[in-house]
């Protein structure tokens, strides 16, 4: 049995207290004798002894009275389930060459980062019980959230990265020590970096395979996706009058390396080239080795506070009675 006010049980020797002195203020003698002689050959009766009794009937009533209030409950069905959970840092490039309009939404052309925000908030919500945390790079590396199981605030997080907001370039091996930075505390079993650009390595000052090496002793897998159209993709460019038009530019993934690191930490290496095969890469991904974790819960619960009331109301009946029939005191 458990109780939904637990506290309310912390009344019952307050309460009890303050019925025993209420009784006691009522002993004093209705009669006065001149000498107890009189009475020394009355003897003690039946009555005398249980006299007690409507007054204790009155403190058990109050203490069931007062288990009900507390709300006892009995637990008709506990579930048992196993869940799998992984810590997963997502890299995401912002560097300039994300504004590309190489992909679509709905039919409509659109920037590789806003693409890639829309498929990663798909693949945090389809993972309700992983810590997850976010890392954006370009030039520098910036941690834009920490390992979190509050998926909403992450997703708010997500929204916030933006193209432009840091010093541009492609900054791989910068944003690899970002994302083992947060996952150096983490104590779970199965711990996986997704670093997804668009680029070469061409910023920061920590070589990307050092970095690599560095996952590997962690025990740390790092799965790589490069993304953009194969050959030229359309790059939006404004003119002197503010109209916007498309220049043909070259798309260069540095493959080798991002398979590279994949192999050393033995993740996998990824390409996409539209919004459909970046989605599945995330569902395959989403396939990955995990961490059972058992959660118990409590589905339904069964209230047992009419059994306590009504016993508290058949004591103070019989309180009731006793105290006007058997035990009646005439002062």
């Amino acid at each position: 049995m458990i109780f939904k006010d637990l506290w309310i049980l912390f009344l019952i020797p307050l309460c009890c207290g303050f019925v025993l002195w209420l009784n006691g203020r009522g002993r004093w003698a209705s009669l006065r004798f001149p000498s107890l002689r009189l009475l020394e050959d009355i003897r003690e009766t039946w009555k005398t002894r249980l006299s007690s009794i409507p007054q204790w009937l009155r403190i058990v009533a109050i203490v069931l009275f007062l288990i009900g209030l507390a709300g006892p409950r009995f637990i008709l069905q506990e579930t048992i389930s196993s869940v799998e959970g992984i810590d997963i840092i997502l890299t995401i490039d912002c560097s300039g060459s994300m504004a590309a309009e190489d992909f679509q939404i709905n039919g409509r052309r659109t920037n590789r980062l806003e693409v890639v925000k829309k498929v990663v908030d798909e693949f945090i919500a389809n993972r309700p019980y992983d810590r997850m945390a976010l890392v954006a790079f370009a030039g520098v590396a910036y941690p834009v959230s920490p390992l979190t199981l509050d998926h909403n605030w992450l997703i708010n997080n997500l929204n916030r990265i933006e193209l432009g907001f840091m010093k541009d370039g492609t900054a791989i091996g910068s944003a690899i020590n970002s994302s083992l930075l947060r996952l150096r505390k983490s104590d779970v079993k199965s711990k996986i970096v997704i670093l997804l650009t668009d680029g070469v390595n061409n910023a920061g000052k920590t070589d990307p395979l050092t970095a690599a090496e560095a996952a590997k002793t962690l025990g740390i897998k790092i799965y790589t996706i490069g993304v953009g159209t194969k050959g030229y993709a359309p790059f939006p460019i404004q003119d002197l009058f503010g109209q916007k038009f498309y220049q043909k530019v070259l798309v260069e993934i540095d493959e080798v390396l991002l398979r590279r690191i994949a192999e050393l930490t033995g993740g996998k290496y990824f390409r996409a080239t539209d919004m459909e095969s970046l989605r599945q890469i995330y569902e395959e991904i989403d396939a990955l080795e995990k961490t059972k974790i058992e959660e118990h819960g409590f589905k339904e619960y069964k209230e047992r506070f009419d059994w306590f009331v009504g016993l508290a109301l058949l004591f103070l009946f019989i309180e009731f009675v006793l105290s006007h029939t058997v035990f009646l005191r005439i002062p």
